[in-house]
């Protein structure tokens, strides 16, 4: 084998926090190699964000119209990441570490002081009797025709929730189950129950604190609850249970830690790993498995200017939800028909949750549910990130009519707070 070719920074994985960095640092002046084995854009590009809000925009028209606008969105900005790097060197093959500053792809060697891991995530296995009968987000992204209903899905996190009202949406029968108490777990758990009974009213069965058994031969999907058992008859079952790491080879070769859960150990400040130089960005690390969080994240790990601390999130199914910041403290709330936008678009059936401080009043958090929740999270983000009290919020001007002002609505009945 020939001596290593040596770069200033070497990329692992062509996803969102693999290319933007790999971009800024060419743009920089940097010699960036950035390896990936599929196709350039990721997770979030192929089989995930993107895919999945082409069809959230399409519910109620054709299946295969949508499936092709998915396609040809796909294909688009796929095309837009690679003119990206344009001054970058793209490597279409598997990495594998051969040494802790060394990587080898193709039977050449590349070495750099600074190697980004930035490999992702892929669907967690279902663990029941029959799970191999369920098939997951990645096959159900792969299919040219609406799937035969009813439709189980396993799992009530974020994944679960937008299928099943993408697939509700085409006018499929769909039931949900989740294991914990509430659907969204790690969310606000009274907008979450909000959610789901919203979800029900557009016909979606949810099912919380149930626990699947069994996936039949003939698709029935048994679980069980506190109330007893369970039987949900399928024709097809999607696992919707979380996401694992996908880990380069090679990580024996560094000296590269993994936490209890598989995903790989960084330094939470830094993004390094236990193998100075070496960084985990994104969902192989498992601090917050969203494509802007890897992103930021491998910002942070070229230090670059950025705060991890205040990063949004958002459920894309009818209505939204989004979420940022603190779930605790003290809070005020703000329902959608307060506000001359939404009831002009028939869009009153929301509610906007603040968090505060209760001495300050600084803002802390902000909880929406309803039309344009994602949109209506950003200018809270911005807020939160700077330290904004209620009062700044509530001074500023926001045009009318709008969602927006429900923001401000919210603000000023913190200012009244004594």
């Amino acid at each position: 084998m020939s001596e290593p070719r040596v770069f200033d920074t070497l990329i692992i994985g062509g996803g969102p926090g693999g290319y933007s960095l790999a971009a800024d640092l060419a743009a920089e002046g940097q010699r960036v190699a950035l390896f990936e084995r599929d196709s350039l854009g990721g997770t979030c590009l192929n089989r995930g964000c993107i895919p999945t809000k082409c069809l959230c925009a399409s519910t109620g028209g054709d299946f295969a119209t949508a499936i092709a606008h998915m396609r040809e969105t796909v294909d688009t900005l796929r095309s837009d990441v690679g003119t990206l790097l344009g001054n970058v060197e793209l490597v279409k093959a598997e990495a594998r570490f051969a040494g802790p500053r060394t990587i080898e792809a193709c039977g050449e060697l590349y070495e750099a002081p600074r190697i980004v891991i930035a490999t992702g995530s892929k669907p967690a296995p279902l663990r029941c009797e029959g799970a191999d009968r369920a098939i997951d987000s990645d096959a159900l992204l792969a299919m040219d025709s609406l799937p035969e209903g009813p439709v189980v899905i396993v799992g009530g996190g974020v994944i679960g929730l937008e299928f099943a009202s993408v697939l509700a949406g085409f006018g499929l029968e769909v039931s949900v189950v989740e294991f914990c108490p509430e659907v969204l777990p790690n969310m606000d758990s009274d907008l979450a129950k909000r959610l789901r009974q919203r979800l029900r009213k557009r016909g979606i069965d949810i099912h919380v604190g149930t626990a699947v058994d069994e996936i039949r031969s003939d698709g029935t999907v048994v679980c069980h609850n506190r109330k007893g058992s369970v039987e949900l008859p399928a024709r097809t079952v999607i696992a919707a249970v979380g996401r694992r790491p996908v880990l380069p080879e090679g990580l024996g070769n560094t000296a590269v830690r993994l936490t209890d859960r598989g995903f790989i150990d960084v330094n939470s400040e830094t993004m390094e790993t236990a193998e100075p130089g070496v960084y985990a960005v994104g969902d192989v690390n498992g601090l917050c498995m969203l494509a802007h969080a890897a992103e930021a994240q491998a910002r942070r790990a070229a230090g670059m200017p950025v705060n991890l601390s205040v990063i949004p999130a958002v459920v894309f199914t009818e209505p939204e939800f989004a979420a940022v910041g603190s779930i605790e403290g003290a809070s005020v709330k703000v329902p959608y028909s307060s506000n001359g936008k939404a009831l002009a678009g028939n869009e009153g059936d929301g509610i906007l949750r603040l968090v505060y401080d209760h001495d300050t009043h600084r803002l802390t958090g902000c909880h929406v549910l309803g039309a344009h929740a994602a949109d209506l999270v950003a200018e809270a983000t911005l807020a939160i990130a700077n330290g904004l009290t209620a009062e700044a919020v509530a001074a500023t001007v926001h045009a009318h009519p709008t969602l927006s002002e429900l923001f401000r609505s919210a603000a000023l009945r913190v200012c009244a707070v004594r």
